[in-house]
């Protein structure tokens, strides 16, 4: 989780949403990367869907077993069901997002018996400095609109 935290200072700079993820398999990082909507002017450029496809890429399939994503963030429900569909096993974010969240908050897609996929899911990995960097984001952002 420290070095998704460290991707979510770099996407802060950036002017990004401040969210890392990285994936790992075997204590071996196979992919990471922070939120890059902005930069590439891509609703979908969430952290989680750059990793999967990184990942993916690396490996030679979409199938992701045996892997854990750790994000600074509750994944949305396009990153819940993306890491129902490649078929991660595990996920530990930090902090809760109540207003989207999709693994435990609003919706809980990872453990969702109707798919045909479920991944064990730990929150609350260093949830106060993810929760943090996130409201000090917003708040600069409001500020500057106050201007």
């Amino acid at each position: 989780m420290q070095v998704a935290l460290g991707l979510a200072e770099e996407a802060f700079k950036r002017g990004e949403v401040p969210i890392g993820a990285v994936l790992v398999r075997d204590g071996e990082i196979l992919s990471q990367n922070h939120n890059r909507r902005e930069e590439l002017k891509d609703a979908t450029a969430h952290a989680e869907i750059l990793v999967l496809r990184e990942a993916g890429s690396l490996l030679g399939s979409w199938r992701l077993l045996d892997t854990t994503l750790y994000v600074t963030l509750e994944p949305c429900p396009m990153c819940a069901g993306a890491l129902v569909q490649a078929r991660v096993s595990r996920l530990v974010f930090g902090a809760r997002d109540p207003k989207g969240g999709a693994a435990v908050s609003l919706y809980n897609i990872p453990a969702d018996t109707r798919l045909n996929h479920r991944l064990e899911v730990e929150e609350g990995v260093l949830s106060e400095r993810c929760a943090s960097l996130l409201q000090k984001f917003f708040k600069e952002r409001r500020e500057r609109r106050e201007k």
